[in-house]
């Protein structure tokens, strides 16, 4: 979720604002009504994330993960925090299970700890993290919530780190290792499964330009991770098939869709070369069209990283897609880096037209996110991410949270509008229940459906999540 940052820091053309002559391009979509019932058999979630919510981070064998080691360096995150406490979630899930069915959700989508279940990624396993989840399965089956479970969210042990992390390619025996055991412990109740959450996220932010964990940067970090993360979304994919009978399976990809500043060929071919490293780097692979070289020339250099089969080892047949759409990215050409350029102009939104994190609020980028994933060859297509961070103020035991419930009417608009010109969009997860661990934004940032105080852990449901209710009860 730091994607515009991974842009900037990478030297990437863009511009997450509003093009004042798109402002009022879906405006129609605002003046109508919404009803859950709209979107017929559809399945309703929302979203977390081991990292951001557990805590309990050396708790009962859990090994530490890259993110534990990485909010510990100085000035890394912004607030000085780290993920140790968080939400508490690991003592709590059951109280927080119980406020998913509060809300009305069908549905949870949460990731798996690799470092809980495996502390140093690999051999020795944690009976103890193995119990862990399977509480936290047996809580959602028993209140009715039908459990999505992501294998990485993230947290990679820092003893595979250690190893060379994502850019050693022994991480694709670890990781069908890790996913084998998942398969194993988890498979009889869990039904739904994501094999990697935003590979473009982790691996940009973490091995290209080391605003995140683990912290590393350039191409010589950046390429291999971004193979060796291709060859596990695949491989992942193909030991949960082998070992469960009537799963479905999908990945999670981060979606912008990329609109050039100016109407000129150059701002063309930029918001071209963006739109191959953001949205079709990981996805393409995926569905046997390799790796986009003839728009992102550098991609080329990967060839090192390659084995003889990897082409067909980069392929599965996924049940479905996951689409995380936040914002849209708006590149310009620059003469002094005409391959990738950073230019931070902002072409004039007002602050109601951006969240905190100062990214668009732009619900048509949904609706085109969807359009795009819809021409690749994948049964359904779910959104696995939609959320925003706005300032939340309790009075007096409320909190009145306007502009998170109108972005989440206005961007379920976009979906159904989608859904109904033919989209197979089966499903949407709310990003997110808890006010958490932002990563390198730390607690400041709130964007769960309820409140955490995180001196007493007090739990409050905003007035988004209220509506969610109501408008879920249809």
């Amino acid at each position: 979720m730091e994607r515009r940052d991974a842009l900037k820091l990478m030297g990437i053309g863009v511009l997450p604002f509003l093009l004042s002559d798109k402002i009022n391009a879906f405006s129609h979509l605002f003046e109508t009504s919404l009803k859950s019932s709209d979107f017929g058999k559809f399945t309703w979630g929302v979203s977390t994330a081991a990292a951001q919510i557990e805590g309990a981070w050396n708790e009962d064998g859990k090994g530490p993960s890259i993110w534990d080691t990485f909010s510990a360096r100085h000035g890394k995150i912004k607030d000085g925090s780290t993920p140790q406490v968080s939400c508490d979630y690991y003592h709590r899930f059951e109280e927080d299970t119980t406020l998913i069915k509060q809300l009305n959700f069908q549905a949870h989508r949460f990731s798996i700890a690799w470092p809980r279940l495996m502390p140093i990624g690999m051999g020795q396993v944690n009976q103890k993290g193995i119990d862990f989840y399977n509480k936290v399965i047996d809580s959602c089956l028993k209140n009715n919530i039908e459990p999505w479970v992501t294998l990485y969210h993230w947290d990679l042990p820092q003893a595979l780190q250690d190893r060379g992390g994502w850019t050693n390619r022994d991480i694709v025996g670890w990781f069908s290792d890790y996913t084998s055991l998942c398969a194993k412990s988890f498979g009889d109740r869990v039904k739904n499964w994501i094999v990697l959450n935003e590979p473009m996220g982790f691996v940009g932010l973490g091995y290209g330009t080391g605003y995140h964990a683990p912290g590393l940067s350039g191409l010589k970090n950046f390429l291999p991770a971004i193979h060796h993360a291709t060859l596990c979304q695949a491989e992942g994919g193909r030991v949960l098939k082998n070992l469960l009978n009537n799963a479905k399976i999908g990945t999670a990809f981060s979606c912008s869709p990329v609109d050039a500043y100016y109407d000129s060929p150059r701002d063309e071919a930029a918001a071209k070369r963006i739109d191959a490293l953001m949205n079709r780097l990981f996805v393409e692979p995926a569905v046997g069209l390799g790796y986009p070289v003839a728009d992102l020339h550098f991609l080329k250099r990967i060839e090192k990283y390659m084995q003889q089969g990897d082409e067909n080892k980069m392929k599965f047949d996924f049940d479905f897609f996951g689409i995380q759409n936040y914002f849209r990215i708006v590149a310009d050409f620059s003469i002094l880096n005409p391959i990738l350029w950073a230019n931070q102009k902002k072409p004039g939104t007002s602050k109601a037209q951006r969240t905190e994190m100062d990214w668009e609020i732009y619900p048509e980028g949904m609706y085109r996110s969807i359009r795009q994933f819809s021409k690749y060859p994948v049964k359904e297509l779910v959104i696995t991410e939609n959320g925003a961070a706005f300032k939340d103020f309790n009075a007096n035991g409320q909190i009145n949270d306007a502009e998170r419930k109108h972005f989440f009417e206005n961007y379920l608009k976009a979906v159904l509008k989608a859904k109904n010109e033919g989209a197979n969009v089966t499903g949407y997860f709310a990003w997110t229940l808890l006010d958490n661990f932002e990563w390198v934004e730390g607690y400041r940032p709130k964007f769960g459906l309820v409140n955490v105080d995180f001196t007493t852990q007090q739990r409050l449901i905003k007035d988004s999540g209220k509506w969610f209710s109501e408008f879920l009860k249809q």
